[in-house]
């Protein structure tokens, strides 16, 4: 019995990691989306024009609406994971005051078909009940944490941070550069910017290191071909 507890525990600590690794490579991608975004406005409003502040308003306009654009949309997804997941809470609070049997029995079939016998599934069933009722149904029968919510406004925040801060290298390449060698520049400052996004995205996913950033470089290529190509047709 000692074993599932501590196989429990172990799964906690797996959940909290994954969450952690999942928080990680959502801001390495939010930073790759606002690096492709800001250079895509800026190579089609440089081509346009070669006024520099109107191509850094135009840029930096469309890093802050990336930005709170992104930091909205997580804010939103974290908001509805979570009034889902307490609203599994307090229906399994309710059950365990109207149908307390059946919750035990959930949790004696969770063990048993993991393929514990039932004299010692039943065992382990009672003596969790006993100690922790509400907890003990909610991961059984939902996988999930009791009280262990990811926190919306923290999502959002780092979403907001994340895509800032990747669209900041393509606008800095190409407002501060001398104008002879800015183009240059902010194909340079993007190659390498989501060269790095790639990295540390196939490191946090233990994918192909190479590959990814093969990948994103030759997105990145095409973003700006595309964007470079839509400025000449409003020139």
């Amino acid at each position: 019995m000692s074993e599932i507890v501590m196989k429990q525990k172990k799964k906690k600590s797996t959940q909290t990691m994954e969450e952690k690794l999942n928080t990680l490579r959502a801001g390495v991608l939010g930073s790759n989306d606002g690096i492709l975004t800001v250079v895509g406005v800026l190579f089609s409003v440089a081509v346009a024009t070669p006024n520099q502040f109107t191509i850094f308003i135009a840029g930096l306009s469309d890093l802050l609406a990336c930005a709170f654009s992104m930091a909205s949309g997580e804010y939103a997804s974290v908001s509805t994971q979570k009034d889902t997941e307490e609203s599994v809470v307090r229906t399994e609070s309710r059950l365990l005051k109207t149908d307390y049997q059946a919750e035990l029995s959930a949790v004696v079939n969770h063990y048993t078909d993991r393929g514990v016998t039932e004299a010692t599934a039943t065992k382990i069933a009672n003596e969790l009940m006993a100690k922790k009722p509400l907890e003990t149904v909610v991961n059984v029968k939902y996988d999930l944490t009791l009280n262990h919510y990811m926190n919306p406004w923290y999502a959002a925040f780092s979403s907001l941070f994340s895509a800032a801060s990747g669209g900041v290298f393509p606008l800095l390449a190409m407002t501060l550069s001398p104008v002879a060698i800015q183009w240059p520049a902010t194909i340079l400052a993007v190659c390498v910017s989501v060269g790095i996004t790639g990295l540390l995205s196939a490191k946090l996913g233990n994918g192909l290191v190479k590959t990814a950033i093969i990948r994103n470089i030759i997105v990145g290529i095409i973003t700006m071909i595309i964007h470079y190509g839509v400025g000449l047709l409003l020139k």
